[in-house]
């Protein structure tokens, strides 16, 4: 997981500082900032990664239950965790097409009209 965290977050900055450099029009204050704020989502996502169940089986009637209550944990946390690294990357993808001037913005219009 931390491994597709880090890979996912590189891809976002390394698009981010060629946009910054090579986009005509662009407005490159935001990119920084918005590669800035990358290694925040991915410093924060990585940090929320470790995480473990803090009952015992001792807490529950049975091995079963215990088991159940567990794999119900773990599938709750990931699901979060998925959840709010998405929610961080939709943010700045949405940020970086926002960085955009208007004559990169009518050609990538006119692009997804062919």
């Amino acid at each position: 997981m931390k491994k597709a965290i880090k890979a996912a977050c590189g891809d976002l900055a390394g698009e981010c500082l060629i946009a910054r450099d090579l986009v005509p029009g662009i407005d490159r204050k935001k990119m920084t900032d918005i590669f800035f704020d990358i290694a925040d989502l991915q410093y924060v996502s990585i940090d929320n990664v470790s995480f473990s169940f803090d009952k015992t089986e001792k807490s529950f009637d049975s091995r079963h239950e215990y088991k159940k209550a567990r794999a119900k944990y773990y599938k709750t946390a990931y699901k979060k965790l998925n959840d709010d690294f998405k929610k961080g990357v939709d943010d700045i993808i949405a940020r970086m097409n926002s960085s955009l001037g208007e004559q990169q913005k009518a050609a990538n219009k006119a692009r997804a009209e062919k």
